[in-house]
C-alpha cells in the first residue's frame, strides 16, 4: 500500500486589502481621541474613585441640606423642634434661618461658591496626582513624537489632553453646581429662574476659570517635571504654601493686601466670586485686593504656561 504526499508548494493566503469605508474627518476629530484615552486611564484609577466619592458627599449635603431647610419649614412651622422627649427652645423657622445663615444654603451666590470652592480642592488633588498619567507619561516613555508623527499639529495634541481636563473638571464643579440651581428653583419658584439667571451665567463662569487657570498649570507642571511626586511638590507650593505666605504677609506682617495676589487659589476664588456678583469686602478674610487685579495675575499665569508648552512641545524630534 503506497500513499502519495503531495509535493505542490504552498501558497501563501493574504488578507484581502479593505478599504476604509468611514468617512474621513480631519485633525481636529483627533482631539476627542486624545481626551478619551486621557479619561479611561484616570478612570482607571481606584485613588480617583475614593476623591470622586468625597466629591458625591459633598453634592449631596448641599442637595439634602435644600430639602431639610423646605421640610423644616413647611412640617414644623411656628411650633417648638422636638428631639425624642426633648423640646428644643426655638421653633422651626428659627432653625431654618439659622441653617440658612450658617451654611448659607439660601440659593445664592454664596451657595454655589462656596460649593465650588469645596469641590475645587478635590479637583485640584485629582489633577496633581494625575498629572503624570495625562501627561508626563507622553515625555517620559517618549510616546508624544507618536502622536505628533500623526496628522495632528501639536496644539491639538494639547487642545486634547486639556479636554480631558475640562470634561473632568467641570463634571465634578460645574455640573453638579447646575444641578443645585434647578432645584433650588424647584423648590423655590419658579421665578427665581428669572431672577437668577445671572447665577446661572456666574457658575459657567466659575467653571470656565477653575477649568482654564487649573488645565493649563496642570499640562505646564507635567511637561517640566513628568512625574507625580515632583508635580504634587510644585502644587503644593503654588497652592498651600502660596497661601500660608500670603497670610504672613497681610495678616501677619500687616503688609498691603495686594501681596494675598501670590495665592493663585484666593486669586481664582475673587475672580470666581465676581462672577456670581458677591461683592469682595464679604470674602474672609481681609482685606482682599480687587478682582481685577486678581484677574490680571491669573491672566499673566496662564499665558506663562501656553508660552512654555509651546516650546517644550517644539523641542519635541518627530521622526516620521
Amino acid at each position: 500500500m503506497t500513499s502519495t504526499i503531495d509535493q505542490r508548494p504552498a501558497v501563501p493566503t493574504l488578507l484581502a486589502y479593505r478599504p476604509w469605508r468611514g468617512q474621513f474627518r480631519g485633525p481636529t476629530a483627533g482631539m476627542w481621541a486624545i481626551a478619551r484615552t486621557a479619561l479611561h486611564l484616570l478612570l482607571r484609577r481606584r485613588l480617583f474613585w475614593g476623591l470622586y466619592a468625597l466629591c458625591v458627599m459633598i453634592f449631596l449635603f448641599f442637595f439634602y441640606g435644600q430639602y431639610l431647610q423646605s421640610w423644616i419649614g413647611t412640617q414644623l412651622g411656628d411650633k417648638p423642634l422636638p428631639v425624642g422627649n426633648i423640646i428644643l427652645p426655638f421653633t422651626g423657622p428659627e432653625l431654618r434661618d439659622a441653617l440658612r445663615n450658617a451654611l448659607q444654603l439660601d440659593g445664592s451666590g454664596y451657595t454655589y461658591g462656596n460649593f465650588i470652592w469645596f469641590e475645587g480642592y478635590l479637583v485640584m488633588i485629582v489633577l496633581a496626582l494625575a498629572g503624570s498619567i495625562l501627561v508626563g507619561n507622553d515625555f517620559h516613555f517618549r510616546s508624544l513624537p507618536f502622536y505628533l508623527s500623526k496628522p495632528l499639529h501639536r496644539w491639538h495634541y494639547l487642545g486634547g489632553k486639556f479636554l480631558a481636563v475640562a470634561v473632568f473638571t467641570n463634571l465634578i464643579t460645574t455640573v453638579p453646581a447646575i444641578v443645585l440651581y434647578i432645584q433650588y428653583g424647584l423648590i423655590d419658584s419658579w421665578s427665581y429662574y428669572y431672577t437668577g439667571a445671572k447665577l446661572l451665567l456666574g457658575i459657567v463662569g466659575y467653571g470656565a476659570l477653575l477649568t482654564t487657570c487649573l488645565g493649563l498649570l496642570l499640562l505646564a507642571s507635567a511637561c517640566w517635571l513628568r512625574r507625580t511626586v515632583p508635580v504634587v511638590m510644585v502644587w503644593t507650593a503654588l497652592f498651600v504654601f502660596g497661601r500660608l505666605m500670603s497670610a504672613l504677609l497681610v495678616d501677619g506682617l500687616q503688609l498691603n493686601a495686594r501681596w494675598r495676589l501670590v495665592d493663585l487659589w484666593n486669586n481664582m476664588y475673587l475672580v470666581g466670586n465676581w462672577c456670581l456678583r458677591i461683592p469682595s469686602t464679604s470674602i474672609r478674610p481681609l482685606p482682599q485686593p480687587p478682582a481685577w487685579e486678581a484677574g490680571l495675575v491669573l491672566s499673566a499665569v496662564c499665558l506663562a504656561c501656553v508660552a512654555y508648552l509651546n516650546r517644550q512641545i517644539q523641542a519635541v524630534e518627530i521622526v516620521p
